[in-house]
């Protein structure tokens, strides 16, 4: 039996140049969370950034798995030492991604995927435009903001959920308004009303950003790799 042909994906990922860090961001039941699980279903080579929090964990959540959940004491510790990417509060609980974890994952030759606020990625977004061409951070970094159909639909799906009180609904629609206005400050916008239509284009445009840098070396997926 022949050798097993390589994926895409595998033959890609042999010619980068750069890893990529995929920041994702939406409001409040703007599906990200959904379609960055299929992403990560779909290509497990991707490292997906584990976010620090004060908030309690829910459901069947994991300690290190779907959050590191830190006391506000502990997390305000890290945030005067340095340790945070970003950091943000939303809802009333703070948020941050340790830089250890991201910078490790990309000098790995790991893509990277964070899913985090506007706040958060803004912070980022700076940090990369300041930083010297030749930055690992700066060079890796892609953003997408998703966004709902209309602020109706949006309604309907936080409502639906079933799990937040009427005034919490209000309050993150309130955020969600905020929030929606930033999307002219990311490369890449996909309106999820559809969420198989708005899956394949997160998948193309990670697929894109990796081909362009292929285009660069002046090669293309399955040319000489050497």
């Amino acid at each position: 039996m022949g050798a097993k042909e390589p994926t895409l994906w595998e033959v890609v990922s042999k010619t980068l140049d750069r890893p990529l860090l995929l920041v994702v961001s939406a409001p409040s039941g703007g599906g990200k969370t959904t379609l960055c699980t299929r992403l990560r279903a779909e290509f497990p080579e991707i490292a997906y950034s584990v976010s620090c929090t004060t908030r309690a964990p829910r459901g069947t959540e994991q300690q290190d798995v779907h959050y590191h959940f830190l006391s506000p004491d502990e997390f305000e510790c890290r945030s005067r030492s340095g340790a945070f990417l970003e950091q943000a509060v939303v809802h009333g609980n703070r948020y941050g991604t340790l830089r250890s974890e991201v910078v490790t994952a990309l000098s790995a030759g790991h893509d990277v995927l964070m899913d985090i606020d506007v706040q958060g990625a803004a912070q980022i977004r700076t940090a990369v435009q300041v930083a010297p061409a030749g930055d690992l951070l700066r060079r890796a970094f892609v953003d997408v903001f998703i966004l709902p159909p209309s602020e109706a639909v949006l309604q309907q799906r936080l409502t639906g959920r079933g799990e937040d009180a009427p005034e919490t609904i209000a309050r993150r629609l309130q955020n969600a308004r905020r929030e929606m206005d930033t999307w002219r400050d990311y490369r890449y916008v996909i309106v999820n009303d559809d969420l198989d239509k708005a899956y394949g284009q997160l998948r193309s445009l990670v697929l894109t950003e990796h081909i362009k840098v292929l285009s660069d070396k002046g090669c293309c997926p399955g040319s000489d790799l050497r």
